[in-house]
């Protein structure tokens, strides 16, 4: 990085992240208090915001920034810094400003065009995890994949396996097959449809979804501006993807087969309500590291 005198405001004696301020660069420490303030009332975390941000601007790895607090930013990586505190000020995503989501400790491609991983999620895949023996050669399909996350995770997780991913979105899946081929994956396969009709016929072990379920008149919806509208959204009531599943999964689980769909916190009775008119049984809602009612399990009644 170029070396160049730090800027200071005048009056407070701090660093000011501004168009003109920038241009005479700051050191990393300087930057980064900057930016923390400037995301303060913005975000949730602005100092890892701001860390994770200031990292990317300079192309290094965070612990750099603690490493080398005296070093100061270049031209151009002062600029990369602006507009991205611009973005995420204007309440844009982390993961769409960096380009990519921690999930299940893999590091994956998002763009707007998924939705962005949720922690919560993970519950889905330790749950699918639970029910397929790490020897086991099972067929898992994933239903409206979005970036793939839960088909990686598990794919990662069960070499054996053979995950089938479906989304009808062709740039989610898109960022899809990038992450399985960043993480080098050869048992993952992605395929373009609506819900199960690109695999109607066969038959899985394991069937996992996370599928739209938010209300269209949620209030919610104002703060997930940024995220694909039909990822999120079901129908009035945020049931209709739940509906289609529990439709029509039940004709592609193998013998003892089992399926595992992510809903909303209040959703447990009707999802459960769902399930039981279309004949499914061992219905048992497991609730999120939360502890609020995230992920239905169910089974073929036979």
């Amino acid at each position: 990085m170029k070396l160049r005198a730090s800027v200071r405001d005048a009056h407070a004696g701090r660093p000011a992240l501004t168009s003109s301020a920038m241009n005479e660069s700051v050191s990393i420490r300087d930057a980064l208090a900057a930016a923390t303030r400037a995301l303060g009332s913005r975000s949730d975390s602005p100092r890892l915001d701001a860390e994770i941000l200031l990292a990317r601007a300079i192309d290094v790895p965070r612990s750099y920034l603690f490493a080398h607090p005296e070093d100061r930013l270049d031209e151009a990586a002062e600029t990369r810094l602006r507009q991205m505190l611009a973005r995420r000020r204007a309440g844009e995503p982390m993961a769409y400003i960096t380009g990519f989501k921690e999930f299940w400790s893999l590091e994956l491609f998002v763009s707007p065009a998924t939705l962005v991983p949720r922690p919560e999620t993970e519950l889905l895949v330790d749950l699918a995890l639970r029910e397929i023996p790490r020897s086991a050669a099972w067929q898992v399909l994933d239903l409206g994949t979005g970036c793939g996350a839960i088909a990686v995770a598990i794919a990662n997780e069960r070499p054996l396996c053979e995950l089938t991913a479906i989304d009808i979105d062709p740039a989610a899946l898109a960022i899809a097959r990038q992450n399985v081929r960043q993480l080098n994956l050869c048992n993952v396969t992605c395929l373009d449809g609506d819900w199960t009709a690109p695999v109607r016929g066969r038959r899985f072990n394991v069937i996992v979804s996370n599928p739209p379920y938010v209300r269209a008149d949620d209030a919610a919806l104002a703060t997930l501006v940024a995220e694909p509208y039909t990822a999120l959204v079901a129908g009035s009531d945020g049931l209709d993807a739940i509906r289609a599943l529990a439709r029509d999964c039940g004709e592609l689980l193998a013998a003892d087969g089992i399926m595992l769909v992510e809903h909303g916190a209040c959703q447990k009775d009707d999802v459960a309500a769902i399930l039981t008119s279309n004949d499914w049984s061992s219905i048992c809602c497991h609730d999120d590291f939360a502890g609020r009612p995230r992920v239905t399990t169910a089974r073929r009644a036979n």
